[in-house]
């Protein structure tokens, strides 16, 4: 292990609504860079993410350009990690097998262009590229999975580097070991996920892509199912048509014509009616899933944290602390760890302290 080598690591985070660059030295963040894409855009291209890959690598090669980053200066990529064929959390180097598991994924994610774009880009400079928890990641409880209709189980899709960052981090802040606590660990970004970590593991978590659980900015959460089925067969829409509708239109955009929730909470708090009963009703999801995930861990909950871009929102923050604090001690982490997890997934390789993984399909 070398501790006294400044590595440097360039980070790339795609987003439903952006696309993040970081630069670290070891796992400190010297500049971030945010490429935001609009809801247009993005609805432009078909439901299969890998369709993005050319826009968002010009976009991230102009920034780079722009802002004067020199890979040649770097000693590895770390992207985020989508639906690769892995069940086991940790990090990964970026193989040819990845690239091509990635690019014809088994669930469609935006998390998949993360590994590719790293690789891509740290080729060239012999860098070596690597994901930390990606979006595949099973710990699921079997208890979890059933769904009630014989055939059908509840899939994961959620955002597994946010909890795990996140969870490390409450552990350490609270001076206990995270695979000895019980925490609830929501992700409130371009998908919500709220999961109940068990000692080390997320036992049980909503399938934030799919539409499991609260809505989000531009996804529907859980509907009546009747209503879904109708829908679908109106108006002559493909399936595609109907996926992309509700992985890209639905939540906060799909009342407001917008993914930014901060000009939505302005207008609650200028009196508009309509967003504040969204908004409050965006809080009462949340906390509801929050609630039912106590029962999950039989009411042994260590504490509550949220994370992710809507966290940095006092106004929804507020609401849904009223309706949790008195389940567990409730914290916030504005924003989001999940740059300096990827920077420390590719820093434990890089300086010996926790070696990759070399990745192997692992189905």
């Amino acid at each position: 292990m070398d501790n006294s080598k400044k590595y440097r690591i360039l980070v790339i985070n795609p987003g439903s609504n952006s696309t993040k660059l970081a630069v670290f030295e070891n796992t400190e963040m010297i500049e971030q860079y945010d490429i935001p894409h609009t809801a247009e855009t993005i609805a432009s291209f078909s439901s299969a993410v890998y369709d993005q890959y050319e826009y968002r690598l010009e976009c991230v090669r102009k920034s780079i350009a722009d802002n004067g980053i020199d890979l040649s200066t770097f000693d590895a990529i770390a992207g985020r990690g989508g639906f690769a064929r892995i069940k086991d959390s940790g990090t990964y180097r970026v193989n040819d097998q990845m690239v091509e598991d990635l690019a014809n994924p088994t669930a469609e994610h935006v998390a998949n262009l993360g590994g590719i774009l790293a690789k891509e880009l740290g080729d060239p400079f012999g860098l070596p590229a690597y994901i930390t928890d990606p979006t595949c990641i099973d710990e699921m409880d079997d208890i979890a999975r059933v769904t009630g209709y014989e055939g059908m189980e509840r899939k994961l899709k959620w955002q597994p580097l946010s909890h795990k960052a996140t969870g490390k981090r409450l552990a350490r802040d609270l001076g206990v070991a995270y695979e000895e606590s019980n925490f609830i660990i929501g992700h409130l970004g371009g998908g919500i996920t709220i999961g109940a970590h068990c000692h080390g593991r997320v036992i049980d978590v909503n399938n934030g892509l799919d539409g499991d659980g609260p809505f989000s900015v531009d996804r529907p959460g859980t509907m009546p199912i009747e209503d879904i089925i109708a829908h679908c067969f109106e108006g002559g829409r493909t399936k595609e048509d109907v996926v992309k509708e509700f992985i890209s239109r639905g939540g906060i955009y799909s009342y407001f014509g917008t993914v930014d929730t901060s000009e939505v909470q302005q207008m609650a708090m200028d009196g508009d009616e309509k967003a504040q009963l969204i908004l409050s009703a965006w809080a009462y999801q949340i906390a509801k899933e929050i609630g039912a995930l106590a029962t999950v861990l039989k009411g042994n909950v260590d504490a509550i944290a949220l994370t992710g871009g809507v966290a940095k929102s006092n106004y929804i923050i507020d609401m849904i602390r009223e309706r949790v604090s008195w389940i567990a001690p409730f914290y916030v982490y504005h924003g989001s760890l999940e740059m300096e997890a990827l920077a420390a997934g590719a820093l434990g390789d890089l300086d010996g302290s926790s070696p990759a993984k070399e990745y192997v399909r692992a189905w």
